[in-house]
């Protein structure tokens, strides 16, 4: 890890506040924020990620609902290329493609519009954090059933100990997971 590298990492934890108890009791909720408040670690984080969707020759980039809007948006802008929503299902009007999946306490559903992308498209899927990793699986199926390649999933935040990688690397089939920071 280069030193330019650790100290982006260092800014970036910096300003991510620890939450006790929440939602529930027993938690430790990752709020970024303060983060996002920051218009230097913003800025820096934003950078990050473009550069990351630029190096795996990203095409189009998709942001997870809902904090992954909020990454993703600006990372598109900043790299010269399309955005498109996740959205969970029932949001997103006309023609959809939707997948379910399953979560630690039921199941989900997530659509995307299909003719937001095509065979030629690298889809870089975005999202603040990879916890249990459910919705960036189901979004690396949707992607594929839209006939596009997936060029890689960034994520600001890894937490390492629910395991999302290794959930993820079947669906990844060889394409890069990129997390700034894990914990």
């Amino acid at each position: 890890m280069t030193s330019t590298t650790e100290s982006i990492r260092e800014l970036l934890l910096s300003r991510i506040r620890d939450v006790a108890d929440y939602p529930k009791p027993g938690v430790m909720f990752k709020d970024i924020t303060p983060l996002l408040a920051d218009p230097v670690a913003f800025t820096a984080l934003t950078d990050a990620l473009a550069e990351l969707c630029v190096r795996h020759g990203a095409t189009k980039i998709v942001g997870l609902e809902a904090r992954g809007f909020i990454l993703a948006a600006p990372v598109a802008v900043r790299a010269g290329i399309g955005f498109i929503p996740v959205r969970k299902a029932g949001k997103l009007p006309g023609a959809t493609l939707s997948q379910s999946y399953e979560l630690e306490y039921g199941s989900a559903e997530i659509e995307i519009h299909a003719e937001d992308l095509d065979a030629g498209d690298r889809v870089m899927v975005i999202d603040d954090v990879l916890a249990t990793g459910g919705t960036a699986e189901a979004s690396l199926e949707l992607i594929r059933r839209a006939g596009a390649q997936v060029a890689g999933v960034a994520v600001l935040m890894e937490l390492g100990f629910l395991a999302g990688r290794d959930r993820l690397e079947p669906g990844l089939a060889g394409a890069p997971l990129e997390a700034l920071i894990t914990v």
